[in-house]
């Protein structure tokens, strides 16, 4: 047989290499995972999906693709391995098929500065490319184009835009003399070490008021340049108040100081404009650089489909192919939704979902294939009008030849979906089992959770409530709100909508008046530690040590693991951290507390017949009922774990680590904490963030209990049953960025259905069937 026709022969058959199209999971049991074995196809659009809480993110991201990143870092050589994270295998018997997964997640990008859209997309770096070559007159190679580069910064504001403007006044109290504590800032307490080389280095009298000091001393107390002084006998560097606090306190990033020190920041220090740059953050060379009349600047500070027409406008051969990869870039934003964003926005400032399409736009225009791509929730923030765009965007990345796995609760989103895997059947411990695997089409005749509600229509209301007031807002303008007038009903269930980016977040975040007595819950993440637990952070340990405490006739503060009461093996972790030098580390139960983090002495002490471990370890619902009556009442602990309840976490056992939870259960517990604070007006900030179809029955069951109550409940919220259970609807638009910021719409949800006069209202009137 000849080479030609042993080839053709070879060909027929199937190649051993095409044999491994799945992803093969067996015997996981990360989390609340219960032995879970699933074949996951490869180069097909995966949805997983299931009650929040119920194992969809310990499978996707904690065992498929955590494994993926532990096999990749292994794959260094042991010295950059020393630079790494160790990450432990996840618990799991067989993973086979695995590709280098990308996690595109919701988690916020970085509150730096000197982040923005155009610096964490690539755009900013090939804008400075083109106005490199083709800006007259030329600032210099691109690098002089940048702000975050000495050579293309602001002198003035190094780059950042602002300027800070500081309140003496909130520094020193200038009636008191420095022996008397004249100066205010945290750590600088009179007697004190800072204070002490004030006094002794002779450049001012530590006994005179400061409102005495000459100008010289005055200069000397707060600017005076690093000096070599002698105090106590001791050599140090002297130096003013204010550079000293400059490097000492506001240097560094406002989020991570402590509590009263953020106070004083806050209270001490406003931003402004720089004068010099008018925000720009660059310099005048690089803003005296222009293409057809436009500098860097002014391209940076226009809505992205706008700057898409301009760079589609250029036609210069020199830099031809760099221009069609940026024009493919920010057409990227535009399919995405995002095209009313500017370069310039700072990434800081981007919302969970947005934040999420930007890192998808990096991926879009990849060379890469066969690659795993993870997603986390893609449709939130996103009104019905954009879901079908992203939908799109999810089969171009398939079709491309990568596996895309989802997790999803939107039917718009399972809809397109080629493999369904629902997990459940209920959350937490009453979860981690795989319910079904197969179609969509199948998934609606299983009988499971999901395949129930799939087809949920929540209907219009027969009756709204009749509202009791008024919250007027008048001439908002924050972003891209055009001088807007609107009185939002109090007294009732008010729903602000409107496509991403229309004004929603800037009419309620940025134009209620303080003094409002507005209880916001916003989508900022949950800060807390593996150390931290919903019993903690709710504030609801503070009373159980204490009754605990008072049942025992000891210290509350042996009831505390991070305290007195910790397992001095492990430190109250609970588990203990062995670093295995070049390989990953692993995490072992503790084997003097079991992982139950106390010392053995402390778990002597009994509340109910129960020790603090097995409290931490109960559910909420399992909690309330134990916390209600009897010998362990305590109506404090009671209290708060009726607020979780209502919020739907009676799965959450007390002492689960708050890096464990999913986002839909961060955000319910933060609206349980917010519950108890007095205010008569809550708004919340896309609620349904996370919650399974069958939740968002439950939620409009606590929403209404609250109106009831007598609050006012305002929800920025793009789902339609939370639109069709609504008494008003305002809706904002018509567009995105400057093509929104108007309100197109204000009534009841029946009016919008019947006038059809906004996207909103096609969609809602789709919706309930109208």
């Amino acid at each position: 047989m000849s080479r030609a026709a042993r080839t053709d022969t070879a060909s027929c058959a199937p190649h051993v290499a095409d044999s491994h199209d799945v992803i093969r999971v067996q015997g996981a049991r990360v989390n609340n995972l219960k032995n879970v074995s699933v074949e996951i196809p490869k180069r097909r659009l995966t949805v997983l999906t299931g009650v929040s809480g119920s194992g969809k993110s310990s499978l996707v991201f904690d065992t498929i693709a955590a494994e993926s990143q532990r096999l990749i870092n292994e794959t260094y050589s042991a010295f950059v391995q020393t630079f790494m994270p160790t990450l432990a295998r996840p618990e799991v018997d067989v993973l086979e098929g695995l590709t280098t997964v990308i996690v595109v997640d919701q988690e916020r990008m970085g509150a730096n500065a000197r982040s923005t859209v155009g610096t964490a997309t690539d755009a900013n770096a090939m804008l400075r490319i083109v106005f490199s070559r083709l800006g007259e007159p030329s600032a210099g190679p691109a690098f002089h184009y940048s702000f975050n580069q000495p050579a293309g910064a602001c002198p003035r504001c190094q780059g950042t835009g602002q300027v800070t403007d500081l309140d003496l006044t909130q520094f020193y109290d200038e009636s008191k003399s420095l022996a008397d504590g004249a100066i205010t800032v945290p750590g600088y307490k009179a007697g004190g070490w800072f204070v002490r080389v004030f006094a002794g280095s002779g450049f001012v009298d530590p006994d005179k008021p400061i409102r005495d000091y000459s100008g010289t001393e005055l200069h000397d107390f707060l600017h005076r340049e690093p000096t070599k002084v002698k105090v106590d006998g001791i050599n140090v560097t002297y130096e003013g108040l204010i550079p000293k606090v400059r490097k000492s306190i506001l240097a560094k990033d406002k989020d991570g100081l402590q509590p009263h020190v953020r106070a004083f920041v806050e209270r001490a220090v406003t931003f402004v404009t720089c004068p010099e740059c008018d925000g720009t953050r660059l310099n005048e060379a690089a803003r005296a650089s222009r293409i057809e009349g436009i500098n860097i600047a002014d391209a940076c500070a226009m809505e992205v489909r706008d700057l898409a027409g301009w760079v589609r406008g250029l036609d210069r051969p020199s830099v031809a192919p760099l221009l069609a990869t940026l024009r493919r870039t920010l057409d990227s934003f535009v399919e995405m939704g995002l095209g009313y964003l500017s370069l310039d926005r700072p990434a800081g400032t981007l919302s969970g979902g947005e934040a999420q399409r930007v890192k998808m736009v990096r991926h879009l225009g990849s060379s890469l294939t066969d690659v795993t791509y993870v997603f986390d929730e893609p449709s939130t923030g996103l009104h019905p009008h954009d879901v079908q765009r992203m939908n799109e965007l999810l089969l171009r990345l398939r079709d491309k030849g990568n596996t895309v796995l989802v997790v999803e609760h939107k039917p718009e989103v399972i809809a397109f979906a080629d493999h369904v895997i629902d997990l459940g059947p209920g959350a937490g411990t009453a979860g981690g089992t795989v319910c079904f695997e197969g179609s969509v089409e199948g998934l609606r005749g299983s009988g499971t959770l999901t395949g129930r509600h799939l087809d949920d229509r929540a209907s219009l209301k027969e009756s709204v409530r009749k509202p009791n007031g008024a919250l007027e807002i008048r001439g908002a303008r924050a972003n891209n709100l055009r001088d807007v007038d609107v009185d939002i009903p109090l007294g009732v269930l008010t729903v602000v909508t409107g496509v991403a980016g229309s004004g929603k977040s800037s009419l309620l975040h940025g134009s209620v008046p303080a003094s409002a007595g507005v209880v916001s819950v916003d989508q900022a993440p949950i800060r807390g530690s593996r150390r931290s637990n919903p019993a903690t952070y709710t504030g609801l340990l503070d009373p159980v040590r204490k009754a605990f405490a008072k049942a025992n006739g000891v210290k509350p503060a042996l009831f505390s693991a991070n305290s007195e009461g910790a397992c001095p093996t492990c430190n109250g972790a609970g588990v203990v951290y062995t670093d295995l030098a070049m390989m990953a580390g692993v995490a072992t139960p503790c084997e003097e507390c079991g992982g139950k983090r106390f010392q053995a002495a402390v778990l002597e002490y009994r509340l109910g017949g129960r020790d603090i471990s097995e409290v931490l370890a109960m559910p909420v619902a399992e909690a309330e009922e134990f916390f209600r009556a009897g010998e362990a009442r305590v109506p404090a602990a009671h209290a708060v774990l009726g607020r979780l309840a209502d919020v739907g976490l009676g799965y959450l056992t007390l002492g689960q680590p708050l890096t464990t939870l999913s986002g839909g259960e961060r955000q319910r517990l933060k609206l349980a904490t917010h519950m108890a604070e007095k205010g008569g007006i809550y708004v919340l900030d896309e609620p349904t963030t996370g919650l399974h179809l069958a939740d968002v029955e439950q939620l409009l069951g606590l929403l209404d209990r609250l109106v009831d109550s007598g609050k006012s409940v305002i929800v920025i919220e793009h789902h339609q049953a939370v639109m069709a259970h609504a008494d008003w609807i305002v809706d904002l638009g018509p567009g995105a960025g400057h093509d929104g910021g108007r309100v197109v719409f204000e009534g009841t949800p029946a009016d919008l259905v019947a006038a059809r006069s906004t996207l909103t209202g096609e969609h809602l009137a789709a919706y309930v069937g109208a």
